[in-house]
């Protein structure tokens, strides 16, 4: 992302982990400008910080990375846990998640709303991650 801007922060293993990344790509979001949408960003990275919660061992590092540029925003949620998210592999089988059963819906709907997403390993685990367009300008009038 050229001309970009990171923001990083350790996450507590807990429920308060998920306001707190909000919180962050909020003021990153605000503080570089109106380029990407904020509310977007911030449901995705909710989603993402509270699966890391969910699926990795109490008390396991959780990292939140927030880089913006002029063409939008890159959210990235560092966890313990090696293994993939299953809802970004679908299953050759399963072409379509069920949108009605009771867990993976998050993943749905990070691919939904963001422009890119994926996951890659790390040294300490793995980094799942989501780009949010920048919007286009207000045409003036």
């Amino acid at each position: 992302m050229p001309d970009a801007s990171a923001w990083r922060l350790a996450l507590p293993h807990t429920a308060a982990a998920v306001p707190m990344a909000r919180a962050l790509v909020r003021s990153a979001l605000t503080d570089t400008g109106p380029s990407a949408d904020r509310d977007t960003a911030e449901l995705l990275t909710a989603e993402l910080v509270a699966n890391a919660v969910a699926h990795t061992t109490a008390g396991a590092p959780i990292e939140l990375v927030v880089r913006t540029g002029a063409d939008g925003c890159r959210v990235e949620v560092h966890d313990s846990d090696p293994r993939p998210p299953h809802d970004l592999v679908a299953p050759p089988h399963e072409e379509h998640p069920d949108p009605w059963r009771e867990h993976g819906r998050g993943l749905l709907l990070l691919r939904a709303l963001s422009s890119a997403c994926g996951h890659r390993p790390t040294a300490r685990g793995k980094a799942v991650w989501f780009t949010v367009p920048a919007r286009a300008a207000a045409a003036t009038a």
